[in-house]
């Protein structure tokens, strides 16, 4: 089986390795500078149980170099996609699975549901370009329950958790596929605790539901996870702002019948950590606002539910981005 990652960093590497340790699975890289130059010198690298697993890669920095695989997976940050997608044409056949493992709301979540409309959500895909560059019949959708970071290029890390939710994006209507089915299996295979998901649209949105607070809150104070919830102020802003949310996911079906204290308590036993938007702020590096909060406000403004609270949290932590110069003016 051909797969190509699509994005090496700390979740691209942690899936790829995996893979690239299975006998009848040839793994392919598209990557750039020394993440390149690492692939090709050491091949795919990865940390976990106190030991260091190399896998073989075929790395380049063309897409045509690698050509057509059977599976993509995108795992690339949500302001590099754009460019990402002009590009990997190459890699897509008639039968290839696209799986993006990425965070936030994905550039296909409008997808035939009505209650958005027909524009793409110009929060993720402004001009459509993304949707026009790799077709909707090919995407499978990805939720990603993992902690990794990068340790050095070509060298991902992981910190805890396996999960991977695959399911088809039209949701119940179309809750099982022979394709999902069998890419599920083969991420059993690799390691991963891979579930194969009824309504994949909605396990995206309840992961976007704890990540759309604490990210901007932890990238606009520099605080971990514990300490904005061990304050009372930040905690009941996280509050305000998740119980919005709430609202907008139950006018897209997309309910969640958990309370935010709920979820403070199961964030809280992560215990001390950095969101993935503090440490791009520690690195500066572009910040994933838009597909995180300026989506689910786009959401909210579509369907009709006033979410002050969120649109606050978006112009904060905007704010916050373009004067350290990680987010466009």
């Amino acid at each position: 089986m051909r797969v190509a990652v699509v994005g090496v960093g700390a979740i691209g590497g942690f899936i790829g390795a995996r893979l690239g340790l299975l006998p009848d699975v040839q793994v392919s890289a598209l990557a750039r500078g020394a993440t390149l130059q690492a692939l090709q010198s050491h091949g795919l690298r990865l940390r976990q149980g106190g030991e260091v697993l190399s896998a073989p890669v075929r790395a380049s920095a063309q897409a045509a170099d690698l050509g057509e695989q059977d599976l993509v997976i995108i795992a690339v940050k949500a302001p590099a996609l754009a460019a990402v997608a002009a590009g990997i044409a190459p890699l897509l056949g008639p039968h290839t699975v696209v799986l993006p493992a990425m965070n936030g709301v994905p550039w296909w979540f409008g997808e035939a549901l009505p209650a958005l409309g027909r524009q793409p959500l110009a929060a993720v895909d402004p001009d459509g370009a993304i949707a026009a560059a790799i077709p909707f019949a090919q995407v499978l959708g990805c939720v990603v329950h993992a902690s990794c970071f990068t340790e050095a290029p070509g060298v991902a890390t992981h910190v805890m958790g396996r999960g991977l939710i695959v399911g088809e994006p039209l949701g119940a209507s179309q809750a099982s596929s022979a394709r999902a089915e069998a890419l599920v299996a083969l991420l059993d295979r690799a390691g991963f605790e891979a579930t194969l998901s009824a309504d994949v649209r909605r396990d995206a949105w309840y992961k976007l539901w704890g990540n759309m607070t604490m990210n901007p809150i932890t990238a606009i104070t520099g605080a971990t996870v514990d300490k904005v919830l061990d304050d009372p102020l930040t905690r009941q802003l996280c509050t305000r702002a998740m119980s919005e949310a709430q609202a907008v996911g139950a006018a897209i079906g997309c309910e969640i019948t958990q309370t935010p204290e709920d979820r403070h308590q199961i964030t809280r036993k992560l215990g001390a950590f950095k969101t993935s938007m503090l440490q791009d702020v520690e690195a500066g590096r572009a910040i994933e606002l838009d597909a995180l909060v300026s989506a689910v406000h786009e959401i909210a403004q579509r369907v009709g539910v006033d979410t002050p609270f969120i649109g606050a949290l978006l112009g904060l932590t905007r704010l916050r981005g373009q004067v350290l110069g990680l987010y466009p003016a």
